[in-house]
């Protein structure tokens, strides 16, 4: 075992980054991820609009876009992002820290990253890596300042390009289908702008529902222009309309000093069926602890080592305020997608209190008794026959989530002309309810028909009729009943259409 208190040196030896160093750079980024990245790097430019756009021509994704309405780069700027590991001075409301968030978020999902850019009073300017170079001698390519130009000021109107600005461009995307035609393009889409509308409107949900930023995804394509758009909408994790437990939520904080962050403790109610709630599906997994760092959603559930994810506590979230690191406490991943916890956590959480003297054992077993309750509740309900086609899928849920559910054929719901103004029709035999077709543009009110269409009405009158396709037979009672209904909604209904 050496005694030496001190290592001894003969000088110094330059050892750049082998370029194939590029090929890791963001391994762990998933699509939505790599995106979250970019916006990120917007609303530090001050951004008000971003727009992502997905570039078709016809039945093939040729390439991604990113476009926002910041303050833009100078040619020295430019430079500096362009550069791996090029971190410059970050304000005290910026989240970049590391200089790698644009290059790992692109070279994650493209082999080739163009950057445009203009900054008011400035000429456009544009760099592009494209990986085989990078890899080679870490050239990047100056794009001609002509093209920046004409590129940069483009009409752009979800972005709200002004004389400043700047435009991210993706080629040859890795996740991008290959084959496959329109459908497969079309299916491809429709699951990417899911998860990426999930993931933003959760991470930036507190910048979105203020109005600091507006995010847009857009398709379009090369010849026909702009084919759909939709806006990404605000997720709150801790959005519900009532706690699930009365005196909830509770703050629990320590005496640790200035910088020790508070507990922000929510209990969930025993059923929801909100967005905010369900998030992408994985109820169970979205439980523990929520980091926010100067706004944005760092972290996104889990313990950190505190417990165990279990469905017992699925309704229980933590919103984590911090400020930056924590000496001991935590710090914040390179990534910025979470946090890595040090000695003096568990010991942090254990000791918080609120000011009522309740603990963050208090708070778990509480939070596990409303759920039990809601079970328990659930449990007692009569069961239901399935709700089956007609019904819209988050209706469905509904139902399936507040009442247990038979194992027998479902009963579905339908438009069809009926010979009478009689407002509905069941079909006991065939487990259908029918609606008269004739009150369906009064009901929808202009709005386009469809399968799924006019939830409110269908899930009021399966309400009401359920237990009549359940039944064996008719009773007198069940008869009197259908002739009620039928005689004062048929009324309704004819009243509505004037």
């Amino acid at each position: 075992m050496s005694t030496n208190e001190t290592v001894p040196t003969s000088g110094s030896v330059r050892l750049p980054p082998d370029p194939r160093s590029l090929d890791a750079l963001g391994r762990n980024h998933t699509l939505e991820a790599a995106l979250a990245e970019l916006v990120d790097n917007s609303i530090d430019a001050k951004a008000q609009h971003v727009l992502i756009r997905f570039v078709r021509d016809g039945g093939r994704l040729v390439r991604l876009l990113i476009v926002d309405d910041g303050q833009g780069m100078d040619e020295t700027a430019i430079d500096v992002a362009m550069t791996v590991g090029g971190a410059r001075e970050y304000g005290s409301d910026e989240i970049g820290r590391f200089g790698l968030g644009l290059k790992s978020a692109s070279f994650s999902q493209a082999r080739s990253v163009t950057v445009i850019t203009q900054a008011t009073g400035h000429a456009a300017v544009g760099r592009r890596w494209q990986l085989e170079h990078a890899r080679r001698d870490f050239e990047c390519e100056i794009v001609r300042s002509e093209f920046a130009a004409e590129e940069i000021g483009r009409d752009w109107p979800s972005a709200g390009l002004g004389s400043a600005g700047t435009l991210i461009r993706w080629d040859s995307v890795k996740g991008f289908p290959v084959g496959g035609g329109h459908q497969t393009v079309d299916r491809f889409l429709h699951e990417a702008f899911f998860r990426i509308r999930t993931h933003l409107g959760l991470l930036f949900h507190r910048l979105l529902d203020r109005g600091q930023v507006r995010v847009t995804l857009e398709v379009s394509d090369l010849t026909e222009g702009v084919l759909s758009g939709t806006l990404v909408i605000a997720l709150d994790p801790f959005g519900y309309p009532r706690s699930g437990a009365p005196g909830w939520p509770k703050v629990l904080s320590t005496s640790r000093g200035s910088d020790a962050p508070a507990l922000g403790c929510h209990i969930w109610p025993g059923r929801s069926n909100l967005e905010q709630f369900r998030l992408d599906g994985d109820i169970t997994a979205r439980q523990g602890i929520y980091v926010y760092y100067r706004d944005r959603l760092i972290q996104r559930g889990g313990w950190n080592g505190l417990l165990h994810i279990d469905k017992q506590l699925s309704l229980g979230r933590v919103a984590l305020e911090i400020a930056g690191d924590v000496d001991g406490v935590l710090a914040i991943k390179p990534e910025k997608n979470g946090v890595e916890v040090g000695p003096d956590f568990q010991p942090f959480v254990r000791d918080a209190r609120a000011l009522d003297g309740t603990s963050f054992a208090d708070y778990i077993e509480r939070a596990r008794g409303v759920l039990k309750d809601a079970n328990r509740r659930r449990r007692v309900r009569q069961p239901i026959l399935p709700p089956g086609s007609g019904f819209a899928p988050s209706v469905r849920r509904a139902f399936e989530n507040e009442l247990p559910v038979k194992d027998e054929q479902p009963v579905e719901v339908r438009w069809t002309p009926l010979d009478h103004d009689d407002f509905f029709w069941l079909d006991r035999d065939e487990g259908v309810l029918w609606l008269n077709q004739r009150y369906r543009p009064q009901i929808l009110a202009g709005r386009r028909g469809s399968l799924n269409d006019a939830p409110l009405i269908k899930a009021l009158m399966y309400l009401l009729t359920e237990n009549i396709f359940a039944g064996q037979n008719l009773g007198p009672r069940d008869k009197d009943n259908l002739e009620v209904w039928q005689q004062v909604l048929t009324a309704a209904a004819l009243a509505e259409g004037g």
